[in-house]
């Protein structure tokens, strides 16, 4: 399967285009001014792959136009013709392979998937035993983030006393950490037999899962006259005062009702800095919600209410299985994937919804 004439042109644009570059990376001038090397090296490197691919699709389509030709020989022994005719069908599905590739890579990329990321898990239905399925998935993500070489800081966090979370809040840094999170958002459920139960009766708990990416702080201006900044003694599981002194923090912004809670830092303005972060992604999400209205709906009704019928995965530990109900993906082995084993499983999301993508939408490969 070939490509469109439209397809062949942008990529021959490219390739003209990253040639240019490489020139201009040599060229004295451009050598001299570090802002402008800089700016030149990063579209010079976001052509690269691109380029590659295009020249290996051409490489294999030369190859097939060969093989065809010796295919058209008269004279040709049976054993030779077998041969060719192998080669050829090979050919065929590499190109196929190589133009889908060049598509998914010629999408326009999504501007936020190299930010770090606000990820806020929070319990739904399912009382003591959904918060300590909240500890469980952050030690999740967590786990996966540490095998990435990310850094995890918590930002906010309200224990239990059984040691779970009502709700946990934590910046995640890294390469494209938003690239392999974004489509975590949702109502996460879980079946098991909790440890308090002498029955063995499994239950079904729940949890909700958002994923922001993080704003930088030329993005989102937050005004001291917006905001309502009120402190108070944190708090440990049952009411146990943690300290006496008001180092805990609530920031409400006014303008849009947002509240943000932290204490988890011992000093105030440690606390106050973590909220103004959580806050300038939230804002930051509004404002992409305001741009873009039907993606937005589509994002609320992820997380939905927290009730067990909303639900984008299910984590069955009786049967060892994990379920992404949205794309029909079963693994059992729900053990690894809860020790954050999730290579696979991001992988064959974002396999999915870039396939997505590509379906109805060629007018938007740029």
């Amino acid at each position: 399967m070939s490509l469109d004439s439209l397809l062949i042109g942008k990529l021959h644009d490219a390739e003209a285009r990253y040639e240019n570059l490489n020139a201009e990376l040599a060229a004295p001038e451009v050598i001299s001014d570090n802002k402008r090397y800089q700016k030149t090296a990063k579209a010079h490197s976001d052509l690269r792959e691109i380029v590659a691919r295009y020249q290996e699709y051409k490489e294999i389509e030369k190859g097939l136009n060969e093989t065809r030709a010796i295919l058209r020989e008269a004279g040709m022994d049976a054993e030779m013709k077998a041969m060719a005719e192998e080669e050829l069908a090979s050919l065929e599905q590499r190109l196929a392979d190589c133009g889908n590739a060049l598509k998914l890579l010629l999408l326009p990329k999504d501007p936020n998937d190299e930010r770090n990321v606000i990820l806020e898990i929070r319990a739904g239905t399912g009382g003591d035993e959904a918060t300590l399925f909240v500890s469980d998935v952050f030690r999740m993500y967590s786990r996966y983030a540490e095998r990435q070489g990310w850094r995890v800081e918590i930002l906010s966090s309200n224990s239990t006393g059984v040691g779970g979370f009502k709700e946990i809040i934590a910046l995640i840094e890294g390469r494209g950490v938003y690239s392999r999170l974004k489509y975590e958002g949702g109502v996460h459920r879980v079946q098991r037999v909790p440890a308090t139960e002498a029955s063995g009766r499994i239950h079904t708990s729940a949890i909700t899962v958002a994923v922001l990416p993080e704003a930088e702080e030329v993005e989102v201006a937050i005004h001291e006259k917006d905001l309502r900044i009120d402190t108070f003694c944190s708090s440990g599981p049952g009411g146990q005062s943690v300290n006496t002194t008001y180092s805990a923090v609530r920031i409400t912004h006014i303008p849009t009702g947002l509240v943000v809670s932290c204490q988890d830092e011992k000093s105030q303005i440690n606390n106050r800095a973590k909220g103004l972060r959580v806050l300038r992604s939230r804002l930051y999400e509004l404002e992409q919600e305001k741009q873009q209205k039907a993606q937005a709906d589509e994002r609320r009704s992820m997380v939905g209410t927290g009730d067990r019928s909303e639900k984008i995965r299910t984590y069955n530990y009786p049967q060892n299985r994990f379920s992404d109900h949205r794309i029909g993906l079963n693994l059992h082995r729900l053990d690894f994937i809860m020790d954050g084993d999730l290579t696979e499983v991001f992988d064959t999301l974002t396999a999915h919804f870039q396939s997505e993508g590509l379906k109805g939408d060629s007018d938007k490969i740029h």
